[in-house]
């Protein structure tokens, strides 16, 4: 089995925050059942990384919690947040404190293939 889980962060659109809290909870529950859990956050949804954007963004309206508290309490359980370098190019370097490391394509792609890893894409 294996005891390391990527979520990768490409397809989901911060323009529509109710997709985002899913990822983050599911992280957040693996890294409490004490698996290593990375998100990758890429493409679109690498805007979340940018510092003063998450916190402006409430999964449900209404909610006192924003997509920052979620991905702070991921990172709080355990959770490390990686940035693709692209990202980086389209959203600038101002970033939040939970990215631990800037990655390129290499990275995910070797990762993605590790038997010991398993990996879902949002």
């Amino acid at each position: 089995m294996a005891d390391k889980l990527m979520i990768m962060m490409v397809n989901t659109d911060p323009a529509n925050p109710s997709e985002l809290g899913a990822p983050f909870f599911q992280a957040t529950v693996a890294a409490a059942m004490e698996y290593e859990v990375e998100v990758i956050l890429t493409a679109r949804s690498g805007e979340l990384a940018v510092k003063g954007f998450a916190e402006k963004l409430f999964v449900q309206e209404g909610s006192p919690k924003s997509v920052y508290d979620f991905i702070k309490d991921a990172h709080e359980a355990g959770v490390k947040f990686k940035v693709c370098t692209p990202t980086l190019e389209l959203w600038g370097h101002d970033l939040i404190p939970e990215i631990e490391e800037t990655i390129g394509g290499a990275y995910v792609i070797q990762q993605a293939m590790d038997e010991d890893v398993v990996t879902l894409c949002y």
